[in-house]
């Protein structure tokens, strides 16, 4: 289920990380700033509903909306009573799931949310919106896979970024193909970054995996 949602709303241009678990979830939520958080009520190690009172405890105000086969009035009254701004009921529409996302999305933005569009780290530069990316000041042409690579690593700027987390978020590989695919796009996206600069823009920890700069 969650791969199937993943997939919709990447197809619908939202970019989209996975927590397999409700610890890996808060985990998630508490490191970065996301416009969004979908939740469902029965998780592994930390159910939903835990998760999403933890979060508004800590004072995390990130538009929250269950998906759950937990129908009942009251189920859906403890939802809400916890924090989320919605409550989807399994099975449901990918096309209504959208539209919820997209009305939360617009509710935020009218009461003063700011919607990240610009991602920075060191002198390099991405436009989130028309997925342009420069490098002190120059502009760099990438590929379209290209740009994923970069924009997720910009998205954990200063973190060791694997192998494995790569074939995940950016080509939806939750196994290894056995293939130099990653290494193979990470040396061309690499090359048109540093073409011109003395200082590699992202860094290769051996036996771990690759940093961009963030400083």
């Amino acid at each position: 289920m969650a791969q199937f949602v993943a997939t919709g709303l990447r197809k619908a241009g939202h970019w989209v990380e996975l927590a397999s678990d409700g610890e890996a979830g808060l985990t998630l939520a508490r490191g970065k700033a996301y416009d969004l958080a979908l939740v469902d009520r029965m998780l592994p190690k930390l159910d939903g509903l835990t998760l999403v009172k933890t979060l508004r405890a800590e004072g995390l105000e990130i538009p929250i909306l269950f998906l759950t086969t937990m129908s009942g009035i009251r189920d859906r009254v403890d939802g809400l009573e916890a924090g989320a701004d919605d409550y989807l009921i399994k099975p449901f529409a990918m096309a209504e799931l959208i539209a919820r996302v997209s009305a939360l999305s617009r509710r935020t933005k009218r009461v003063g949310a700011e919607i990240q569009t610009q991602l920075k780290a060191g002198d390099i530069e991405l436009d989130t919106l028309t997925q342009s990316v420069s490098r002190a000041g120059q502009r760099v042409e990438l590929q379209p896979q290209e740009y994923r690579i970069l924009e997720y690593l910009a998205r954990n700027a200063g973190k060791v970024v694997t192998r494995s987390m790569l074939l995940q978020n950016v080509w939806q590989l939750h196994f290894d193909p056995q293939t130099n695919i990653v290494e193979s796009h990470m040396s061309r996206l690499r090359a048109k970054l540093d073409r011109g600069f003395d200082t590699a823009a992202i860094q290769t920890i051996r036996g771990e995996g690759y940093i961009l700069r963030a400083d």
